[in-house]
């Protein structure tokens, strides 16, 4: 695990896209394609405006994949993870991609983790660009997750700090309107990615980056087995890392 803290969130997000692009480049280098994983909410806002302004990725080879979404939610409500990946990454791209695999959360929620996972099965990943959240999950992977799941996309419940995330960063007008079920990548799915880029700003995120980083591997603070990936590289910056005790620089 490589931690690196910036000063701001506009640096964190351009030095997690810097190294996003260049693991794209090479996949497309190396192999012709590069497959990618792309996560939502306000911890990507700036990683994503830096990486769909990156030159020199050539997005007709890259095929794309959704982290997880909510269940029940229609694609035009604010907070519909497809929405927002429409808005902030495919529709700013110069190129479209080659593919981008969406999780249909209005489909039946069963039948759609196990349609996208046959496919994923099928595009070993280059690059996951992942968040930690409030409660330490991991996609929406909340305590306390499941490590051993092996299907690449599971039907899972969101504990009421997750819920209680979503309502406050402005998403939904009451806590009664956060869906109480999403679909998800699975933790060993996540781990398999060959590059995982972490981005996690702000003060609010501080206790879970110390349990994460700091803190014993535990399905309890899920992101904490980022700790056991050989490749991840997390970027904060000075509020998310506000609390960590360590000389990480």
């Amino acid at each position: 695990m490589n931690v690196q803290i910036a000063s701001a969130k506009q640096d964190l997000g351009r030095q997690a896209a810097e190294v996003g692009a260049t693991v794209i480049r090479e996949a497309i280098a190396k192999c012709g394609s590069a497959n990618i994983v792309v996560a939502t909410g306000a911890s990507q806002f700036e990683v994503l405006e830096h990486l769909v302004n990156h030159n020199g990725i050539h997005w007709p080879a890259v095929t794309a994949f959704h982290l997880d979404e909510y269940i029940g939610l229609p694609i035009n409500h604010p907070a519909s993870f497809r929405l927002y990946l429409w808005e902030r990454f495919i529709s700013k791209l110069p190129l479209p991609l080659k593919v981008f695999h969406y999780l249909n959360g209005e489909s039946e929620p069963a039948m759609e983790a196990a349609r996208v996972s046959k496919i994923l099965a099928r595009h070993p990943i280059d690059i996951a660009f992942v968040g930690i959240g409030e409660n330490g999950h991991l996609a929406f992977n909340d305590p306390p997750a499941d490590f051993h799941a092996v299907e690449p996309y599971l039907v899972v419940d969101l504990d009421e700090d997750c819920r209680k995330q979503q309502l406050g960063e402005g998403w939904f007008p009451t806590l009664a309107d956060v869906p109480a079920q999403a679909i998800s990548m699975s933790i060993q799915q996540i781990m398999k990615s060959r590059r995982i880029v972490c981005s996690v700003p702000d003060e609010r995120k501080a206790q879970a980056v110390r349990n994460c980083i700091e803190g014993p591997v535990t399905n309890k603070a899920p992101a904490s087995i980022l700790q056991q990936h050989n490749n991840c590289d997390i970027f904060l910056d000075t509020s998310a890392a506000s609390l960590l005790t360590q000389e990480l620089l």
